[in-house]
């Protein structure tokens, strides 16, 4: 109903909150026995004639009675007409003459609080920009992240301040100035704080972990929570994972919570000291190890050092799992011989670590399968592919993409491989994340020879 829109204003250039008061005159019913309250607010729903609308409570305090008594009145929708019985329906005409309930007329005040971010903004911006105005952000911890296209910028401190005022939980906004990555290896992007404190450090809770960080110096993405349970939903209690790209530990915090060995490595110093502070205070450091290396060398070193670590004998983790008071039993894990996983997850450029795969395990064929039950490690590559309403031919371009770099053809025919949709990251753009089984002939390939057949 556009008589409960704010007012509109497409000059504003400076939030003015007083603007958006508004006074809506409509009609009430006054129920003189405050127990028949929710007899006549049913019988006014099934008429149509109480006022249903989201964020107004249609029980209200009478205006004309004695505030001590409490009397309460329901409203009605603004063409019933308290001083027009042709509006009324057949149940409201029979309740007046019997004499429980009377009409009266109500001033319905609504103010700035009571708008939402996108009616106020509805009523700012200029029609013809109102279709595609930001109405999605990424919130981490109390910062909001937005990206503004061109056309907004003139509105940015408005949008920010309502923003601020519409989520509780932000008490800053910022918008990016450039893609993640364009100025460092880090995946960090540049940014201007539109609105509120700029102090970005800040606490964030996913799957009962907890997380410290400054937003401006690692790489977060609250959009990816349910990606980052997807898959460490995938790692099995006492598994071992090489997680090469890490940042702050949305995947190895939690697979470590469920007793999984995760080496966790990332390039961004700042990444490594709040991963470091994540494993402390989520208390996984018996299976939690973070690493501080290039991904292209720590692929093979992790392999290498995993391999030696565990050659002289079994390492074990045991783990008290109390049960009661009385009984304090443990279980002990070992240390696998070799990684059940490898995540690379850095959608832009991970494809281009799959060449440190290739002879990863050359000359130590006898660690796996049929020797052993051991197989050779899943590879979870996360990568960005075209967005096109035929998902196989995004599919089919990802697995090329992947042969490539192997040396080996993949395709959708083995066994193991599964791309998985994660997300739309542009109007043009997906983010996939490619699993499959690392192939025997790159694993135990001689590194020299760089492409084979199939």
């Amino acid at each position: 109903m556009s008589l409960f829109r704010p007012p509109v204003n497409r000059t504003m250039q400076t939030l003015d909150r007083s603007y958006f008061a508004k006074s809506i005159p409509l009609s009430a019913v006054r129920v003189l026995d405050n127990s028949a309250i929710s007899k006549y607010r049913s019988q006014l729903e099934k008429s149509k004639e109480l006022l249903k609308l989201e964020r107004i409570t249609p029980i209200r305090c009478d205006p004309e009675a004695d505030p001590q008594k409490n009397q309460r009145c329901l409203l009605l929708r603004p063409e019933v007409r308290h001083d027009d019985s042709t509006t009324w329906s057949v149940t409201l005409r029979n309740a007046v003459m019997s004499r429980e309930i009377s009409l009266l007329p109500y001033m319905l005040e609504l103010d700035y609080k009571h708008w939402s971010y996108y009616d106020i903004m509805s009523s700012i911006l200029p029609e013809d920009e109102k279709e595609g105005f930001p109405t999605g952000f990424s919130i981490v911890g109390h910062v909001a992240h937005i990206n503004l296209r061109d056309q907004y910028l003139p509105y940015k401190s408005i949008i920010a301040e309502v923003l601020i005022d519409k989520n509780k939980a932000v008490k800053t906004v910022i918008n990016k100035i450039d893609d993640v990555g364009a100025k460092t290896a880090y995946r960090t992007f540049a940014y201007e704080v539109l609105a509120g404190s700029p102090d970005l450090n800040v606490l964030v809770k996913e799957e009962d972990c907890y997380f410290e960080f400054d937003f401006s110096k690692v790489y977060w993405n609250s959009r990816l929570h349910t990606e980052h349970r997807r898959l460490v939903s995938i790692f099995k209690e006492g598994e071992i994972v090489c997680d090469v790209m890490a940042g702050v530990g949305p995947f190895a915090i939690p697979a470590g919570k469920k007793r999984v060995f995760v080496w966790a490595n990332d390039l961004n110093p700042d990444s490594y000291k709040y991963l470091q502070e994540a494993i402390d205070r989520n208390k996984v450091s018996k299976f939690v190890t973070p690493f501080n290396a290039d991904g292209h060398e720590f692929i093979r070193d992790a392999a290498r050092k995993l391999f030696s670590l565990t050659s002289s004998g079994p390492i074990s983790v045991d783990i008290n799992t109390r049960v009661s008071k009385t009984k304090s039993p443990t279980k002990s894990y070992c240390l696998p011989r070799t990684f059940d996983h490898f995540v690379l997850n850095l959608p832009a450029s991970a494809i281009t670590f799959l060449p440190s795969f290739v002879g990863l395990y050359k000359k130590q064929e006898r660690l796996f399968h049929p020797f052993t039950v051991r197989k050779l490690p899943l590879i979870h590559l996360y990568i960005f592919g075209a967005k096109s309403e035929d998902v196989e031919l995004s599919k089919e371009a990802i697995y090329k993409d992947i042969s490539a770099m192997l040396g080996w053809e993949v395709t959708g025919d083995d066994a193991e491989m599964n791309i998985w949709d994660v997300r739309d990251v542009a109007p043009l753009k997906r983010m996939f994340c490619a699993s499959f089984r690392l192939p025997s002939q790159v694993a135990f390939r001689d590194s020299s020879v760089k492409e084979v057949g199939r």
